[in-house]
């Protein structure tokens, strides 16, 4: 049994060095002497305790350590770790013992401190990690309790620097980032600095948030210490200024660094490299590229993918194709990411052929397709409407072991809407539930689009109540989606109250909708309305375009309020807004439907003096205008100008034309035309043969109404005989 004076000296000598004794030699009255051997006798009771611990976890009489827990505090736990740090495995056993058997003993920071410091010296770095992870997530423990506490402890339990490196490494882990680096410059206030490899890891960490500047201070830090960079060092800075678009400051920071020792790998070329690609500078990423043999480099995957990648975002894929080919014949195997660039931007230019070509000729090379590849393919032929393909695709991928994600069903049911094929849709909206996917608002917006376009509103308004009821916040294109759908239905009022809904929900309208919502109340007729909801719209800081104006104008003409129209045309061009053929369209339209068709006649002549040509339907309109008060030569004056700008007459125009002639019993000119319609491969329908049959016979030439009428039998016409 050890004597008492033993027990004071070795209690004395181990005390931890968070233990504060204050001094009671200045003032040694009663009371201080007192408590001085209170806590003398405690500590030499703890010291007792520790010494049982150790003897007991030396004989393994674990049945007689558990019955000493009740009394295990954490300054209990540092000594015995104290006097474990010349016997690890005793440390270990110890360590494991409380694990075991003390899952709810509240460490504090010293506690943990020392066992991780056993850990570490053993070696059992990821139990030493995750302790250190348990103790950096406690409330209400600072960076600096941390340190000190690691470092207090760190002598006594001989520990060595890598318990700081995993400090710094596990706050990176856990993403706390701005606590690393105040870790860091805590650390090396107290006269320790992290390894290269630590810097490292926060250095990076830093830049992969694009926490670029901080990562800078760090890094002044880090050479500022005396630490010796290394070429992760050299990859992770040139990196943070290629992100920034500073390529030139990367090339000058590389030749500093070379200068210092520290040289280029294929990792700094293979960064260079994809910053000059992502700028469009392709000569400067090729130039860098030859000059990697010099160095004794060659390019890899990760080389040519970011030149392939270049070629195809600058538009180039026939450059980028031939790469590949050289990748292939300098040995180089290219990866699935290789051939999903080609293939993304096959997709993206429309190009089915060419995308299925990269796709068999990956599967060829013995590459496994992944989700990019077959999302790329499905969404190409789900919006080119070859949907058996995108469909064949879709299970070739399930078979492959893939599960489709919600983007990918989105894009599916999006075909299907596209095309009107609104029960598949429903159908594969379904299987996506079944599948675990949930439907985002992307999704719910893509079905209830597909269902506006149907007319299905009901439906739609079913969809819309359900989404809301799972919590799915309808964002603007939904409303915009079910404005625009019920102002096609004729449907204004309710429009006008998902818009005020809208509004409501703190989304903002913009121009598409506040056009949308116009365009309805002027084909319904309410011009109030739509200049109402125009005053409001301009109230809210949105001002009109060129489609906005078409549309109150078109709104304007068809109520025959022309001069209005004409106000706004001038306002129009007063804001600097150049008319379109639509626009001036529009006026034609007012024009002919108010019975002037010479004015429209000389609007027309306007237009072209402005630099604004005629379409088909500009003549198309004029001609009917004409026909319709009976002035045919200036119709027919039309369709010669129509034809010598190469623009083509419709059935429905020629049957307007041949209408006219034939009521005027002008029927030379009307088989004429009838004549250049066949011509210029017009194909007359039932209207055009009653028209002519019913001419002819009242011009009392049954022959040619006869032969008509034979030749619209054979065309498959059935006539109504009343002639």
């Amino acid at each position: 049994m050890a004597t008492l004076r033993t027990i004071i000296r070795i209690t004395t000598l181990q005390t931890p060095r968070y233990y504060h004794s204050s001094s009671f030699l200045s003032n040694p009255n009663p009371r201080t002497i007192q408590t001085l051997e209170t806590d003398l006798s405690t500590s030499i009771s703890d010291s007792f305790f520790a010494e049982k611990i150790l003897f007991n976890l030396k004989q393994g009489n674990f049945d007689s350590l558990r019955h000493l827990l009740s009394r295990l505090n954490p300054p209990m736990v540092v000594d015995v770790l104290y006097k474990c740090s010349g016997d690890l495995h005793l440390g270990l056993k110890f360590i494991d013992f409380i694990t075991t058997n003390c899952s709810s003993f509240r460490h504090s920071s010293y506690s943990f401190s020392a066992m991780i410091h056993i850990l570490v010296r053993s070696r059992s770095l990821s139990d030493a990690q995750a302790l250190i992870l348990r103790m950096v997530r406690r409330s209400g423990v600072s960076r600096a309790e941390i340190i000190d506490s690691l470092v207090s402890t760190y002598q006594n339990c001989g520990s060595n620097p890598l318990v700081f490196d995993l400090l710094i490494r596990t706050y990176v882990q856990a993403r706390r980032l701005r606590e690393a680096s105040e870790a860091f410059r805590i650390l090396k206030s107290r006269g320790f600095c992290p390894s290269i490899n630590a810097c490292n890891s926060l250095l990076g960490g830093l830049v992969k948030v694009d926490w670029v500047d901080l990562a800078w201070e760090i890094y002044g830090v880090v050479v500022g210490s005396g630490i010796q960079v290394n070429v992760y060092t050299l990859n992770i800075m040139i990196n943070a200024l290629c992100k920034e678009g500073k390529i030139e400051n990367a090339n000058l920071f590389l030749s500093d660094m070379e200068e210092k020792g520290i040289f280029a790998d294929i990792v700094t070329f293979n960064t260079l490299i994809n910053a000059y690609c992502r700028e469009g500078l392709l000569e400067e990423a090729f130039g860098l590229m030859n000059s990697m043999s010099a160095k004794g480099l060659k390019p890899g995957v990760v080389t040519y993918n970011a030149i392939i990648n270049g070629l195809c975002k600058n538009g180039n894929y026939v450059r980028a194709k031939e790469i590949l080919g050289e990748m292939l014949r300098v040995g180089t195997s290219p990866d699935t990411s290789t051939y999903n660039i080609l293939l993304v931007e096959c997709c993206r230019k429309g190009n089915m052929a060419d995308a299925q070509e990269i796709f068999d000729e990956m599967l060829r090379q013995g590459l496994i397709p992944d989700l990019v590849s077959f999302s790329s393919l499905i969404g190409l032929f789900s919006r080119k409407g070859d949907l058996d393909q995108a469909l064949m695709y879709f299970e070739d991928m399930k078979g492959a072991g893939l599960v489709p994600d919600s983007v990918i069903f989105t894009m599916l049911i999006g075909g299907f809407c596209k095309n009107g094929i609104m029960l598949e849709a429903l159908k594969m909206r379904d299987e996506m539930v079944e599948q675990g996917c949930l439907l985002d608002v992307v999704t719910y917006n893509t079905i209830l689009n597909g269902l506006c376009k149907e007319k299905r509103l009901s439906d739609a308004d079913k969809l819309f109540n359900e989404m809301v009821e799972r919590g799915i916040s309808p964002d603007y294109y939904t409303f915009t989606t079910l404005i625009h759908g019920y102002c096609k239905d004729g449907n204004v009022d309710k429009a006008l109250n998902l818009f005020e809904t809208m509004i409501q929900r703190s989304l903002k309208p913009d121009i598409v909708t506040y056009n949308t919502l116009i365009d309805g109340f002027c084909k319904d007729g309410e011009m109030e309305k739509a200049n109402e909801l125009w005053g409001d719209m301009i109230s809210r800081g949105i001002f009109p375009n060129h489609i906005s104006y078409c549309i109150l104008i078109n709104g304007l003409c068809s109520g025959g309020r022309v001069t209005e129209a004409f106000r706004l045309w001038d306002e129009m061009l007063g804001k600097g807004i150049e008319p379109t053929v639509v626009t001036c369209n529009t006026f034609i339209k007012g024009y002919c439907r108010s019975g002037d068709a010479a004015k429209a006649d000389e609007f027309l002549n306007r237009m072209i003096s402005k630099g604004i040509f005629p379409d088909s339907i500009t003549y198309n309109t004029l001609i009917h205008g004409f026909v319709k008060e009976e002035n045919m030569d200036r119709a027919f004056a039309l369709v010669s100008k129509m034809e010598n700008q190469g623009l083509l007459l419709n059935v429905i125009t020629y049957n307007v034309l041949l209408n006219g002639f034939c009521r005027q019993g002008r029927m030379q000119e009307a088989d004429l035309i009838f004549k250049k319609m066949i011509q210029r491969g017009v194909t007359p329908d039932r209207s055009t043969y009653t028209t002519m049959i019913n001419g002819h016979v009242s011009e009392d030439n049954l022959k040619e109404a006869f032969r008509l009428h034979d030749e619209m039998l054979q065309r498959g016409f059935v006539p109504d005989d009343k002639f």
